[in-house]
């Protein structure tokens, strides 16, 4: 894969990445209340998620995906009950201003991390976004298997990039705000992921694939 075509797919999934999705929410979110120390394990989280649907891309998962309508039901009404979860918990959490004493725990950055990881996996829009985005910016002629390691961890470093800049936007807010602005930011949260949760169920894969 030449730097031109690499350029290409940096900038293009760049664009798309930064849109509020569930995984930024989340970065914001944690950014917020729990510290960039949590928010990190939650990053951490997500880019698992990018290299695993990446990973399972390349092994013919996604075609699978778009093939099977019953697994990708299953997987699209999953995906939306663990949103609504989230927003759930989003909303009944928490919140203290950032003068409060604060000790992020070992088990919340665990939390951080296993909920961003499970709602890039549960999340069908993500495998068949990558299914019908990688084969795009892959050249049969050239090994296959080596260009989809590099546009996958590009794809994980783009959107730890990404998720950092909505998490320090979160941080800089607890540094202004009350702890009941906080609140309301979390809320306001839960009230996206729960839109998308109902946009996700609405969510029709393209009749051409």
């Amino acid at each position: 894969m030449d730097a031109s075509t690499l350029f290409l797919y940096i900038i293009t999934v760049s664009v798309v990445m930064m849109t509020p999705g569930p995984s930024m929410l989340l970065a914001l979110s944690n950014g917020a209340s729990k510290g960039m120390r949590v928010a990190s394990f939650g990053m951490a989280g997500a880019a698992l998620s990018d290299l695993i649907l990446i990973g399972a891309v390349g092994c013919g998962l996604g075609a699978l995906l778009q093939a099977s309508e019953q697994l990708f039901i299953l997987v699209k009404w999953v995906g939306a009950a663990y949103l609504l979860y989230l927003a759930w918990v989003l909303w009944h959490a928490p919140t203290r201003a950032l003068s409060e004493a604060y000790t992020p725990s070992a088990a919340t950055g665990r939390s951080a991390f296993l909920r961003a990881l499970l709602v890039g996996l549960s999340n069908p829009k993500g495998l068949l976004f990558f299914a019908a985005f990688l084969p795009q910016f892959i050249r049969p002629s050239e090994p296959v298997a080596q260009q989809y390691v590099l546009l996958a961890i590009t794809s994980a470093l783009v959107d730890c990039v990404m998720m950092s800049m909505y998490a320090f936007g979160g941080r800089l807010a607890m540094r202004r705000f009350s702890s009941q602005v906080m609140q309301w930011i979390n809320r306001s949260c839960a009230g996206m992921l729960a839109l998308l949760a109902l946009g996700l169920t609405l969510y029709r894969r393209n009749p051409s694939h």
